[in-house]
């Protein structure tokens, strides 16, 4: 394909918003966007479960808290400008105990500090806001939404083309070489020489940063989501959406409920370690896959440190009467009767050597190669502003190099 100004490797909705970040910044650079997937956004924004998130639970000055916040802005405008159906529908964070009341002041405590537009509620309130949950206070998130964002990608890669960039699908990245001069991007579909890359490979960042010659200091250990979705009876138990109060100790966010913009109600997601990078069911192992993370020290401190929740997520899994109980704490109307298995998403958490989760998203730059080795949730609502951010990323390098290498 000759000489790019940037290869961007990855179609998911980060690949896509930093692509579109860079032609609307810098008309006339030539921008090519390697899926190695047939269609885009094909693994974790092809199972998003489509909320658009308000930035309630991320740390103060947090990457994720900064970008959650201007991303959202830019996605909804983003959607009004494209015509893509979103709905600002509000969401309820239920304490259903007095003991989760500390944790929910925190969250209050965020979103006073992140902007956040919210009302804590009792109980009377609470029912008139979704008359099926139990709790006695919650925070109601005014401002949180919900869209599409297969169909997001899908009007991203349609305006990176219009701008002249190319996005390639069935081109799955094989090697990555640097020089002083340039970065080459080796795929199935060919061979690509730019001045710079990114890589927002998702499951695979780890192992595409690695490839370009940086050390992420993170692994990507898969975590798979398991979902039901309620029965048609059963879908006016939710009205919007309905979550419980975070565990601190973990970046999941608990089993909670979504409206979902095409119809019907998403309820997960159940937590547990995917045999495989896209391993969305049980019986699919990736015999390497799995020996990579069994083997990792950072997994294995982790495993000491948790076993007992990783043991009850496992049964969870394996038991729909136990996955049915830790609903029925937020809604106990719910019957095991009314779940239909619904299909998985798998996230690709970076986890440190010494066993910690990596709460914040993760981007490493080198002097020819801007890689993102952490991006789960809320990532699809920050995306544009994390493009963004990249975009900048990519143009001081433009600034420093130009001596180098004509661009």
């Amino acid at each position: 394909m000759g000489r790019q100004d940037i290869v961007v490797v990855g179609g998911g909705i980060v690949g896509l918003a930093t692509a579109l970040q860079l032609v609307r910044r810098n008309p006339g650079k030539k921008v090519v966007v390697l899926e190695k997937e047939s269609t885009l956004a094909h693994h974790q924004t092809g199972h998003n479960s489509g909320v658009i998130h308000s930035g309630i639970y991320y740390k103060p000055g947090s990457l994720k808290a900064r970008n959650c916040r201007e991303g959202k802005v830019a996605m909804e405008k983003f959607c009004m400008e494209e015509d893509i159906p979103f709905d600002i529908c509000g969401k309820v964070i239920v304490a259903v105990s007095e003991g989760e009341l500390p944790a929910l002041q925190k969250l209050v405590d965020r979103a006073g500090a992140n902007g956040v537009a919210h009302e804590v509620v009792g109980p009377e309130r609470l029912r008139e806001l979704e008359p099926h949950v139990r709790g006695i206070r919650a925070i109601h998130v005014t401002e949180a939404g919900i869209t599409d964002y297969k169909r997001v990608c899908q009007r991203m890669a349609q305006r990176v083309r219009d701008a002249g960039g190319d996005v390639l699908t069935s081109a799955k990245v094989t090697a990555i070489r640097t020089t002083a001069g340039a970065v080459t991007v080796e795929s199935t579909a060919g061979e690509f020489e730019a001045f710079y890359a990114v890589n927002c490979g998702g499951l695979h960042s780890d192992r595409l940063a690695r490839m370009s010659g940086s050390d992420p200091s993170a692994k990507i250990v898969p975590f798979r989501g398991e979902y039901f979705e309620l029965i048609p009876d059963a879908a006016k138990l939710c009205r919007n959406l309905i979550y419980p109060v975070p565990d601190p100790n973990f970046p999941f966010l608990g089993v909670h409920f979504t409206r979902m913009m095409g119809g019907g109600v998403e309820c997960g997601p159940n937590a547990v370690l995917a045999l495989a990078r896209e391993g969305y069911t049980w019986g699919k192992v990736n015999p390497w896959d799995l020996f990579e993370t069994l083997t990792y020290p950072g997994f294995l401190r982790l495993m000491r440190k948790h076993w007992r929740m990783g043991l009850y997520e496992v049964w969870r899994s394996l038991n729909r009467s136990a996955f049915t109980r830790a609903l029925q704490r937020l809604v106990p109307e719910i019957r095991e009767s009314d779940l239909q298995a619904a299909p998985a998403g798998i996230r690709a958490q970076a986890l440190t050597a010494s066993g910690d989760l990596v709460d914040d998203f993760l981007i490493v730059e080198s002097p020819r190669v801007v890689n993102v080795c952490n991006a789960p949730s809320p990532a699809a609502t920050a995306s544009l502003s994390i493009g963004g951010q990249i975009a900048g990323m990519v143009e001081n390098r433009w600034r420093q190099y130009e001596k180098y290498f004509k661009i």
